[in-house]
């Protein structure tokens, strides 16, 4: 199993190439993708998203939220700011969903990597 990003979502969603685009298709196809609560925000938050887009979107299975979770984001982001890394809240808790659950992130996001050296969460850039 394996989740994406915003960035990953929106390149492939306008057809950018990419190998995260490519991955985001094969991991669609083979029923390997979970979806992360507030990528799903961030994705319906568009309003040029179409109604069957969104639709489509909204049945990819969900990444539930933990007992904790709220608490665990909250100090995974003190972490990083604490060393002066950039920690916007959205990556924040995109990273801890995918901490709780132990699920790599498919990103093109850079931002990511201070998660990944500070919490050891797994990437595929």
């Amino acid at each position: 199993m394996i989740a994406a990003d915003t960035s990953t979502w929106i390149a492939f969603l306008e057809g950018t190439s990419g190998q995260d685009s490519q991955l985001l298709q094969r991991a669609l196809a083979d029923r390997q993708l979970l979806m992360i609560p507030v990528v799903l925000t961030e994705l319906l938050s568009d309003p040029a998203l179409s109604s069957g887009v969104a639709e489509t979107l909204s049945e990819i299975p969900m990444i539930e939220i933990e007992p904790g979770y709220w608490q665990r984001a909250g100090a995974l982001r003190a972490k990083l700011l604490s060393k002066r890394r950039k920690a916007r809240l959205g990556d924040a808790l995109i990273a801890q969903t995918c901490l709780d659950r132990g699920v790599p992130l498919l990103t093109r996001d850079k931002d990511f990597r201070a998660f990944a050296e500070a919490a050891r969460l797994h990437l595929v850039l």
